[in-house]
């Protein structure tokens, strides 16, 4: 079944000869989108946001899936205000894929989400009765236009106060460029937590006499700041939440579905080795839930390289990368629904934390690495996205 040696590696619970592993060529890519062909919802989860080569992987299987089997909408990670645009932009035409992207969450922020949305949109304009639909899994958030209309209404309403209240307002709004929590990995945090500062902005602003517009971009501005990982101090999202967004958007258009996020979000299952009943939810193991088989995941994955920010070593003997990684293919993948199951698995995770230092600890575990992706796709060597300046 396999076109490469087997190497034998004990330690990541599965060797090369437990896939059927195939090389990823466009019949690759055809016969994957044919596969998963049938489902409501389709999660794509990319263990890295910052390489081209799995965006250019995961927007590849979409194409295939909007022109051949009929999928007309997106669900990304961002905000619905985000979305509005990006969906505007696709379906309108009005401004630039570049533009609609100026106030989108920082991972989507490259020349290749462009290329991916002027794509959309040159298949709307083509198919104008049957769009491609963008939504987004999270509800509408703060902006940076939001700080400014506070301001505004500062400025106008009490002047005196207006560099007081700059003075919380400024820090934290560099939050919407680069997550507090990553500031605080990269050191270069300001220091006093932004969920603080946006509180006690919140205590000036409503002592004032302003518009309840202006009061509103402020309790925006303050849940952004509560919600984030660093105001939660948790990694562990609103999954089921965003789960449940997509789940109502199929019910009230009944298009189907692709889902783009990281594995640790499209994962078809809880997270952690040995999960209990209190593990949160993944958004794919509640789609799961919902959709049985009809939610597929599919996991793309790599093995190392340079992307830019950080040079990505060679992942440690127990990642499922370093097995996967050791096929003579330089692309590779595996349909884990005709393999035998396969257990607890580790896989690399790249976030806007990662520290190559400590390598070993950027993973999620699985208790079951078929139970949680149906297809695997792996690339060895990664670069660097082309990122909007």
């Amino acid at each position: 079944m396999n076109a490469t040696s087997t190497p034998a590696l004990p330690s990541a619970g599965f060797t090369l000869s437990d896939l059927p592993i195939r090389p990823l060529d466009a019949a690759g890519l055809a016969e994957i989108a044919r596969s998963v062909a049938t489902a409501q919802v389709v999660g794509i989860g990319e263990s890295t946001r910052f390489a081209p080569e799995t965006f250019a992987i995961r927007d590849a299987l979409f194409h295939l899936l909007v022109q051949q089997y009929g999928f007309r909408t997106v669900a990304l990670q961002d905000s619905a205000d985000v979305a509005a645009v990006l969906d505007d932009y696709v379906v309108t035409g009005a401004g630039s894929a570049t533009t609609a992207l100026e106030n989108a969450w920082g991972p989507w922020r490259h020349a290749e989400m462009a290329t991916a949305l002027d794509w959309i949109r040159d298949f709307n304009r083509e198919h104008p009765a049957d769009p491609v639909r963008i939504i987004a899994v999270k509800p509408a958030q703060a902006k940076p236009a939001d700080y400014d209309l506070v301001l505004a209404a500062v400025r106008q309403a009490a002047p005196e106060l207006l560099a007081e209240l700059a003075a919380h307002l400024d820090p934290i709004r560099t939050a919407h460029d680069t997550d507090e929590h990553v500031q605080r990995a990269q050191g270069i945090h300001p220091g006093r937590a932004f969920r603080e500062r946006a509180e006690d902005a919140a205590t000036l602003v409503n002592s004032l006499k302003i518009s309840d517009e202006a009061r509103a971009a402020m309790r925006a501005i303050v849940d952004f700041h509560r919600n984030s990982v660093a105001g939660r101090g948790s990694f562990v999202g609103d999954d089921a939440i965003w789960a449940t967004t997509i789940i109502d958007h199929r019910i009230a258009t009944g298009q189907r579905i692709v889902y783009w996020d990281g594995i640790a979000h499209s994962a078809a299952t809880t997270l952690g080795e040995q999960p209990t009943a209190d593990t949160p939810p993944t958004v794919g193991s509640v789609l799961r839930g919902h959709y049985g088989d009809d939610y597929v995941s599919i996991a793309i994955g790599f093995h190392h390289g340079d992307v830019g920010i950080v040079d990505i070593p060679s992942p440690a003997p127990d990642f499922a990368d370093s097995v996967l990684g050791s096929s003579e293919l330089p692309v590779h993948w595996s349909d884990l629904r005709a393999a035998d199951p396969i257990g607890p698995a580790k896989l690399r995770v790249i976030s806007g934390v990662y520290n190559p230092a400590q390598d070993t600890a950027a993973f999620i575990a699985v208790a079951s690495l078929s139970a949680a992706f149906d297809v695997l796709i792996h690339v060895r060597e990664v670069s660097p996205l082309h990122w909007f300046s």
